[in-house]
């Protein structure tokens, strides 16, 4: 199953760099090896920082309109590799034919949008007190920026971060997830491609993701930390950053509550719902963890949900037909095991589902899921949808809020007072009513809590690589 649309190499300055270390790239549909790639160390880390700094002298001078080409070049050979790129995710991660292309193109609006805001980085004068004085205010790129990216969404989390980066004049290094790094590598192949200069945008896939990050969290020339991951592993990262005073981004733990009221839109509920659950097979940091639903429609809700999750077809993500691909591995697997099992021995109800093969478990609905099940307390990431009733909006709303996180949530009412009242109570950086993919490139994407620090998206994601400046001008 070896494939040869993308790289294997790390890329180091401008040039693809070969190693003799190497670590397999395994499909988890069918367990074979997709690829071989590069396994960069220290001694790889340090030159793309060494190439890193050197380029951002010349990145951060260019005009805003020279590096929106660059980014407009990209965004269009992305488009234009569409096909490779799914395929790509389908056989490194799992993902779906159908969601990949799906991806690809939310991956290029993140392009599209910055390319166009990098023209809007606009300087501010403020009124001074003295008439021999005047106030101006400036915004300037933070520097050379080290990125740490999921295997979840393998295009749209490099684009998401990079893309805002390059268009506020830094420059990147990218360590991509082990699972997930040729989908990363063919990114940054299509970026040389439209033009983008060495030393800009490097990219260092490795087994060992501690030893390469250490030299960026290290040296006080890098001033920006972006990562995507678990709420354990940001908080490592964070307290690492903190000794070089470097700005950091963390998008961390989900956990997203769904709820759904009596007056609701059932059957839009229902096809919502199942977006925000299954989408990517439930192994996504907005994927709905808990769904409350009021006692008034929960049969009701219950056995359309089913009946609607029963009909997805589990199968090879190559495949056309695909809804849900496997899981990324054997430790995702059993984390969804334990939850079923845990859930149903504190008595919930198993509606559909419930069954695995290989690394494929199929949609399952739970009804009666109590307070103290795993999968009530825990982000599941997986496709395990809990259903918990509920009798008024004070209860839902104090469970919605009762967790550490706070990335999304998701409410589904036709009352317009109530619609306002839940989002507004609700303590996440989210909010979708009726709506259950609210993500999208000109928006801010983030969260609240132990979900994590800043935003990505939309103004915010470039304001995330900015510095201000302020100049006060004797006359």
């Amino acid at each position: 199953m070896e494939v040869k649309e993308a790289p294997t190499e790390a890329l180091i300055g401008g040039a693809w760099r070969r190693l003799e270390r190497r670590f397999p790239v395994v499909s988890p549909a069918t367990g074979e090896r997709v690829a071989e790639v590069a396994d960069c160390g220290e001694e790889e880390a340090r030159e793309a920082l060494e190439e890193a700094v050197l380029a951002f002298p010349a990145w951060s001078r260019a005009t805003a309109y020279e590096r929106a080409q660059v980014l407009r070049r990209w965004y269009e050979r992305i488009l234009e590799h569409k096909e490779p790129l799914a395929r790509l995710m389908a056989l490194e991660m799992g993902k779906p034919l159908k969601e990949g292309r799906a991806e690809v193109a939310y991956a290029a609006g993140f392009v599209e949008w910055y390319a166009e805001e990098a023209k809007r980085v606009y300087g501010e004068t403020v009124p001074s007190q003295f008439p021999h004085k005047r106030i101006l205010v400036r915004y300037e790129p933070v520097g050379p920026v080290y990125g740490i990216t999921p295997w979840n969404f393998p295009a749209a989390m490099v684009t998401r971060k990079v893309a805002p980066a390059l268009a506020a004049g830094c420059t990147f290094v990218l360590k991509p997830a082990e699972e997930s790094p040729l989908t990363a590598l063919y990114l940054a192949k299509l970026f040389l491609e439209a033009g983008g200069p060495p030393g800009v945008f490097q990219v260092l896939p490795t087994s060992r993701p501690a030893e390469v990050s250490r030299p960026f969290l290290e040296d006080e020339r890098v001033r920006k930390l972006t990562f995507t991951g678990s709420t354990e592993v940001g908080v490592r990262l964070y307290e690492e950053a903190a000794k070089t005073l470097k700005r950091v981004s963390l998008e961390l733990g989900g956990g997203a509550p769904v709820l759904v009221f009596a007056d609701a839109d059932l059957e839009r509920a229902v096809e919502e719902t199942l977006r925000a659950k299954f989408r990517n097979a439930g192994e996504s940091c907005v994927a709905a963890n808990r769904i409350f639903v009021q006692a008034e429609v929960a049969e009701a809700f219950a056995e359309a949900y089913a009946r609607r999750v029963q009909a997805l077809k589990v199968g090879d993500p190559l495949s056309e037909e695909t809804d849900i691909g496997p899981l990324v591995n054997e430790a995702a697997l059993r984390k969804v095991r334990t939850h079923v099992e845990d859930a149903l021995a504190k008595g919930a109800r198993l509606v559909a589902g419930g069954e695995a093969k290989g690394l494929f478990f199929a949609p399952t609905v739970l009804l009666d899921v109590r307070p103290e099940s795993l999968l009530f307390r825990e982000e599941t990431f997986g496709p395990v949808a809990p259903l918990t009733v509920f009798r008024e909006e004070e209860e839902a709303v104090r469970w919605a809020n009762g967790f550490p996180v706070g990335l999304a949530a998701y409410v589904f009412t036709r009352d317009l007072s109530r619609a306002f009242r839940v989002a507004e109570a609700l303590e996440y950086g989210i909010v979708g009513v009726n709506d259950g993919v609210p993500s999208t490139p000109q928006a801010p994407f983030g969260g609240v809590k132990r979900s994590g620090l800043g935003r990505e998206g939309g103004k915010w994601g470039l304001l995330e690589y900015l510095e201000v400046k302020y100049v006060s001008l004797g006359l």
